[in-house]
């Protein structure tokens, strides 16, 4: 007995003076934490949630908090309204076809409260997307309550079918009513940190021609393109305003097109004004998805050429970035289709280039499911390795 106590102490003993391997502690820079990192949740990844329990939804949210904060983005971009809906109760829109069964079922829990807390908890901006006009993205109607307020206009010029889908005339002045009170819903009721806008701002080339025809016997000068822009402007100016009488800390933006010239002579938003003038946004996020090499639109161009657009006072650049690109074919980019299977460093220097920019304010990645796959490809894995490494620099 006394012989296998010596052994033991000998043991601890010698394990006392036997090297350990350190664990090497990679500290992590000073980062620039007043740059703005958001990332697009859409309602794709929201609709994920449905059929799902409470529990395993508030879960799969925590596991996409926790996914987004650990990598060390600050800024989400929720898409709270993307079909003339709610993922919130509403007294106005009904709720998501994305999260229940049928539009206007009863939802299972506040999706947007819940997120905003979790959010604020881990120290995460939570930003309010909305699509201003768009109701369907094909044009059947079966499917619209009569919960829906587009319901009830579904036979007059207040909604427009294309081969884009279902949308809201601008020009109608209830429509824009509707998306204020909307708006105005959202900041009564929630904690966001702000509201933003994607590009679906013009729908069809149709839409309005009663409305313009009107317009004309008031100001027969009046052209088509200038009608739309001023509708467009009306509606920017309008949410610019809501947003700021509720509290002036609070941001609105907008994610255009990346092609300045379409926005203008396409889409109908004048980008152009809101560059130059305060008053409309707090940040332009134009949809810049296009790599260096693209011999359409390359990066470095197009980027300079949005922040030499901005002169207003308090306008920012936060490029948005095409991170579901890795890895893929770019079709439209000419000599440069193959450079996003080439490379596996694009978003990475697509950051560092931004940052070189006198209105930059940060930058954003399109969208959440494109950089955290579940069975993430080769390439994704290199993109997020180089894009993480310059995030803790």
């Amino acid at each position: 007995m006394q012989k296998k106590l010596l052994i033991l102490i000998f043991f601890l003993l010698l394990l006392l003076f036997i090297p350990v391997k350190e664990k090497k502690v990679i500290r992590k820079e000073e980062s620039n934490t007043s740059e703005r990192r958001a990332i697009f949740i859409s309602y794709i990844e929201l609709s994920k949630l449905n059929g799902k329990d409470e529990i395993t939804m508030k879960n799969m949210i925590d596991d996409m908090l926790d996914n987004i904060h650990d990598f060390g983005f600050n800024m989400v971009l929720l898409q709270v309204r993307s079909f003339s809906d709610a993922i919130y109760p509403s007294a106005i829109f009904p709720s998501s076809r994305m999260i229940v069964e049928n539009e206007g079922d009863p939802l299972p829990f506040d999706i947007l409260e819940y997120f905003i807390k979790e959010s604020h908890k881990r120290g995460l901006e939570l930003h309010a997307w909305i699509n201003p006009y768009r109701i369907r993205n094909n044009i059947s109607e079966g499917d619209i309550s009569d919960k829906n307020p587009a319901f009830f206009y579904l036979d007059t010029n207040k909604v427009e079918k294309s081969e884009k889908g279902l949308f809201y005339n601008p020009a109608d002045s209830e429509v824009e009513s509707l998306i204020l009170d909307g708006i105005k819903e959202l900041l009564d009721n929630y904690d966001v940190d702000g509201i933003h806008f994607d590009d679906y701002f013009y729908p069809t080339d149709t839409i309005d021609y009663e409305n313009y025809r009107l317009a004309k016997e008031q100001n027969n000068n009046l052209s088509l393109q200038e009608f739309r822009l001023s509708i467009t402007s009306s509606l920017i100016k309008k949410t610019y305003q809501l947003v700021k009488k509720k509290d002036r800390n609070l941001l609105f933006g907008i994610s255009p097109e990346g092609n300045i010239d379409n926005n203008y002579n396409s889409n109908y938003i004048d980008t152009r004004r809101f560059a130059r003038e305060d008053g409309f946004v707090d940040y332009l996020m134009p949809q810049i998805y296009f790599g260096f090499l693209n011999s359409t639109r390359p990066f470095l161009k197009t980027v300079e050429e949005w922040n030499n657009l901005i002169t207003a006072n308090n306008v920012k650049l936060i490029p948005a970035l095409a991170f579901y690109k890795v890895g893929n074919y770019d079709t439209y980019a000419k000599e440069g289709s193959n450079e996003w299977i080439e490379y596996n460093n694009i978003i990475a220097r697509e950051v560092i280039e931004s940052r070189k920019l006198s209105k930059y304010d940060g930058f954003a990645l399109f969208r959440y499911d494109s950089i955290f796959q579940e069975m993430p490809t080769i390439p994704v894995l290199a993109e997020k390795e180089n894009l993480k490494i310059v995030l803790e620099n």
